[in-house]
């Protein structure tokens, strides 16, 4: 009889940067994962199912989604952080705002200039009245928000029938806050880009990201003070975001020397659990956990790495997961039960998500390489031939 042929397992003793090199990786498909467990988790309270029993189970460090989150941030910490090695600041920046900026205000257009008419038309009101620029209205919904800091969460009094908007008011899409601590955190590297520090000294993430963390201890410890003696880090998440993303932008810098181990990933495996059970998550689980993360993108079988290989959803997901959910929660969906509502949401989400990518994110990532993308040095080189061409011809 021949002999079976036995599929190796993953290699194993390689670097993370070796592991992550090229599409054979499951980041996109974990960060498919992520996204949909800020909609399970959001499912909760959207559904007047009170909080994410997440929470109380992780002693109230974070809820299934804000753990999503904190994840997010790691993975982009390795991902930007490994752009902005590869980039001028030109380059850099423009490639950061071609990913970040267009899916984000188409949907902010669709909640103020299709959502909110429909649900202002299904109320009876008229559409003359809706088109306004009070301060609480659609034009004023864009502006406020185009930034990426959230200033108006809603449409006049639209959604407050929701079992969350009954609590909160006016919410079209509660899940964009966290955008602007991703931006700041992408200038934060692009500070690194500007000094050449990415590249030739590289022990300055690493002493940024211990600066951080002796700021994430002293919140803890003393978190009033902290606040008054600097403003800025009266708001918690400006530390915590930060430091997650930080822990993913050191895994990036050693990415060629830190290597992808069974044994480190189970340990790490256990230390984010325990953590999270126990208490210690933003101290000590959030290392383990960006280990993890990129141990299970790298150890993952190849059918799963193909999911999202090509096709990011994951950003259109996040977008668009808590309007939907609103406009289902508008609906009565929620009184079919946490399950049908749950599902109905991630279906919707993940429809909208392919449009979103396939119609504008994917266009616009074509640009990279267009106009600011082609960096300082194209630009320098070809205004220094323009004058020297023109010098000629007087």
């Amino acid at each position: 009889m021949p002999e079976k042929r036995q599929l190796a397992a993953p290699e194993t003793g390689i670097s993370i940067r070796a592991g992550l090199g090229g599409r054979s990786n499951a980041l996109n498909f974990i960060r498919l994962l992520l996204a949909a467990a800020v909609i399970v988790s959001h499912a909760f309270p959207l559904g007047g199912l009170g909080e994410d029993p997440f929470f109380t189970l992780f002693r109230g460090q974070e809820n299934l989604g804000g753990v999503a989150v904190i994840g997010f941030f790691a993975i982009s910490g390795y991902l930007i952080t490994r752009s902005g090695m590869q980039k001028d600041i030109v380059q850099y920046l423009w490639a950061r705002a071609l990913r970040i900026f267009p899916a984000f205000w188409l949907v902010l257009l669709v909640a103020a200039a299709m959502v909110g008419p429909a649900l202002w038309l299904v109320e009876g009101r008229a559409l003359d009245d809706y088109v306004s620029r009070a301060s609480d209205g659609p034009v004023a919904y864009l502006l406020e928000n185009g930034g990426l800091r959230i200033g108006q969460w809603g449409i006049y009094d639209l959604l407050t029938g929701t079992p969350y908007g009954q609590v909160a008011g006016s919410v079209f899409n509660g899940s964009l806050w966290t955008l602007i601590y991703e931006w700041n955190c992408y200038l934060l590297i692009g500070a690194l880009v500007i000094f050449g520090s990415l590249n030739r000294t590289r022990f300055a993430v690493p002493i940024l990201t211990a600066v951080v963390f002796s700021l994430q201890v002293a919140r803890f410890a003393a978190p009033d003070t902290l606040g008054a003696l600097v403003p800025w880090f009266a708001d918690p998440l400006q530390i915590n975001l930060a430091m997650a993303f930080l822990w993913g932008a050191c895994i990036a810098m050693y990415a060629d020397r830190i290597l992808v181990d069974d044994r480190i990933g189970l340990m790490c495996g256990f230390v984010v659990v325990f953590t999270l059970l126990q208490g210690g998550f933003a101290l000590i689980g959030f290392p383990a956990f960006a280990y993890v993360l990129f141990w299970l993108a790298i150890r993952l079988p190849a059918r799963v790495k193909k999911i999202g290989a090509v096709n990011d959803y994951s950003y259109g997901v996040y977008l668009y997961g808590f309007l939907v959910q609103q406009v289902l929660a508008y609906a009565g969906v929620y009184e079919f039960g946490y399950v049908p509502y749950t599902v109905s949401a991630l279906v919707i989400t993940f429809a909208l998500a392919w449009l979103s990518w396939h119609a504008l994110e994917k266009r616009a990532l074509m640009l990279k390489d267009w106009g600011p993308g082609r960096g300082i040095r194209w630009w320098y080189d070809r205004a220094r031939r323009l004058v020297t061409t023109r010098r000629k011809t007087q």
